[in-house]
């Protein structure tokens, strides 16, 4: 392909995403904020009640299990954790291979948790069964992914999907190790993936490539792609309705997506662009309330509805790498490089 026609088409497709924009800009005849002015304002008062102590080094991300008192972290120290978070006690703790990972997932039954990293394999354990010295037993490692492992999310005890640095999705079958489907589209890294509910088929991924991206995995396609974002997207999470997802960025800001209006319904912004990039976020059990974790080592709260500021949380001592509400809404978790994992409600 000549210089010319590489240009001819990339004008092409230029206008094709303006004529796209104007066409969605076109039916959006309202702005979230005009519509929830008399809503009332939320009150909140949140507390650390419980720091997690037992990682030696950086923690990269944390994952809740569904009964709401589980929980699994994973460390650059070459742990994954599995915590009780109500006493507190490591309930397992898992040596890892290659200490450099990035995400860990528990599995909906509870028996399995899984990790990835910058080994690019996505390793499964079975926390049921242990080896001679007591440790959890490799139920399979994953290998085809060309990049480290961004993120990984069981659907059950026999499919998982992962997410790489090489821009690909790809679901498995856990017990043969094999590929089942290869999604493909983004331009750029993909950092993070969400399931629109457990065991879902369809997902919601970000991407540095700016935007996010609506998934079917039945169909083996992109459904729809949001704009919006004028940094790396570095995490996504979908409210409980399954009709609104929120992603962060190292733009400063989250921001609120509506699947069936196909929109972008809400900017909430915390300072200025890359100084205070968004790490992960996470929604109330109600959608009301957005948790973002950020860079400058705080966890900032919002109003979902009134787009404002409800309280900022402080006590990490470095980024907030990574935070979740639990299934019943009881607590958050937050995680971060500090070594620590830090219980609120």
């Amino acid at each position: 392909m000549g210089a010319a026609e590489r240009q001819a088409l990339e004008e092409e497709v230029s206008e094709l995403r303006n004529k796209l924009i104007e066409a969605r800009q076109s039916v959006c005849d309202t702005a979230l904020q005009n519509e929830t002015t008399e809503v009332e304002q939320v009150t909140l008062a949140v507390k650390a009640r419980k720091t997690l102590k037992g990682h030696l080094n950086k923690v990269f991300s944390m994952d809740w299990a569904m009964n709401s008192r589980h929980l699994l972290s994973a460390s650059q120290d070459g742990k994954l954790i599995v915590w009780d978070s109500y006493t507190t006690i490591k309930e397992a703790a898992i040596p890892l291979k290659s200490s450099w990972v990035m995400t860990c997932g528990y599995a909906p039954s509870g028996n399995f948790v899984a990790c990835g990293g910058l080994d690019n394999t996505c390793t499964i354990y079975n926390l049921q069964k242990k080896d001679d010295v007591g440790a959890c037993k490799i139920t399979k490692e994953l290998i085809g992914h060309d990049g480290y492992i961004s993120n990984c999310r069981f659907l059950s005890d026999s499919q998982i999907l992962t997410s790489s640095g090489d821009r690909s999705t790809i679901l498995w079958d856990i017990e043969t190790g094999r590929q089942t489907t290869v999604l493909e589209g983004h331009v750029g890294e993909i950092n993070s993936i969400a399931l629109q509910s457990p065991g879902s088929s369809t997902f919601i991924s970000g991407s540095t490539d700016k935007k996010n991206k609506l998934w079917d995995i039945r169909e083996g396609m992109c459904k729809q792609t949001f704009d919006g974002h004028e940094g790396d997207i570095n995490t996504v999470s979908w409210m409980s309705n399954g009709h609104n997802f929120g992603s962060g960025s190292e733009d400063a800001t989250s921001r609120l997506f509506d699947v069936r209006s196909d929109q972008q319904l809400a900017v909430y912004g915390v300072g200025e662009p890359g100084t205070t990039g968004i790490s992960s976020v996470a929604f109330s059990k109600s959608g009301r309330i957005l948790f973002a974790g950020s860079n400058d080592f705080s966890v900032y709260v919002w109003d979902v509805l009134r787009l404002e500021g409800i309280c900022r949380l402080e006590g990490h001592e470095n980024r907030v790498s990574s935070l979740g509400v639990n299934d019943d809404g009881s607590a958050l978790c937050t995680a971060s490089w500090d070594s620590f994992l830090k219980v609120w409600n």
